[in-house]
């Protein structure tokens, strides 16, 4: 199968919390950060998630925002610092390519405003923020 998103870490799932409908998965990726992603109890069943299942976590690069610094007093629980590899630019957007601390690239979809406003160069320190929501993963 091949998917039309760009951003796919690999990591270790270290834990399941499941709800009623919904369970937090925490995963350990590849490079020693630790993801979450909220999933459905029925997705947990059907991918065999459970702790020490290897997984590729994977997130749209539109749903992927970037700080220039530490960010606090935010739900976004997924926060991975990075360097900023690379940025191609268009009229109205652009795509910031970061280098994950330990391994691994995202890429995050941003409008040339933010790119501008943010100052964002290449080797800019970033931070990537992603919702545990937009974090999907899959079994390997």
């Amino acid at each position: 199968m091949s998917l039309s998103i760009r951003n796919q870490i690999p990591g270790t799932v270290t834990s399941v919390t499941a709800g009623e409908a919904m369970a937090t998965v925490k995963a350990r990726l590849d490079g020693g950060q630790e993801v979450t992603a909220a999933v459905t109890v029925d997705a947990v069943k059907d991918l065999g998630l459970a702790e020490g299942t290897a997984v590729r976590a994977m997130v749209k690069s539109t749903d992927v925002s970037l700080a220039t610094g530490p960010v606090s007093g935010l739900s976004i629980r997924n926060r991975i610092p990075g360097t900023v590899t690379g940025i191609t630019a268009g009229a109205a957007m652009a795509t910031v390519h970061v280098a994950v601390e330990g391994g691994g690239v995202l890429t995050a979809a941003v409008t040339r405003d933010a790119v501008t406003e943010l100052g964002l160069t290449t080797g800019s320190a970033v931070v990537a923020l992603i919702k545990a929501t937009e974090l999907s993963l899959a079994t390997v």
